[in-house]
């Protein structure tokens, strides 16, 4: 039996004062996830997630002000049948938020909108229960 193909990201969890959920939708995809993305060669988890909430929306965020909330798996939201292994991290972001790199749009989200969205397997098994 062969395994299914694996995925490792970081990823953030950022909520703001009104209790909504910051998401990203790729470019091309319909499901809402949260940002983040894999790792370079020799990055740490907390390093990954800096140069990505940079990279994709123009978040500067110290890797050292990142808050460790623990490594989740579950079902990858974009590719079929590929595992998402997923160290997440709470992070306060401010400012205007802009879509970059393969990022198609940004959103605040509340959780009591998410049953008229499609949200990331990561998002619904796992970081319900993180919420504030």
């Amino acid at each position: 039996m062969t395994e299914a193909p694996t995925i490792r990201v970081s990823a953030v969890l950022a909520v703001d004062d009104a209790g909504r959920l910051l998401l990203v939708r790729k470019r091309g995809t319909t499901v809402w996830m949260q940002p983040g993305g894999k790792p370079e060669p020799g990055e740490t988890a907390a390093e990954t997630l800096a140069r990505e909430l940079l990279e994709e929306l123009g978040a500067h965020v110290e890797p050292a002000a990142l808050e460790p909330l623990g490594t989740y798996t579950t079902a990858a939201a974009n590719e079929a049948g590929t595992t998402l292994i997923a160290d997440v991290f709470r992070a306060d972001l401010h400012g205007p938020l802009t879509a970059a790199a393969e990022i198609d749009a940004v959103t605040w989200m509340h959780p009591r909108e998410f049953p008229q969205h499609r949200l990331a397997p990561l998002i619904t098994e796992h970081m319900l229960a993180l919420l504030p």
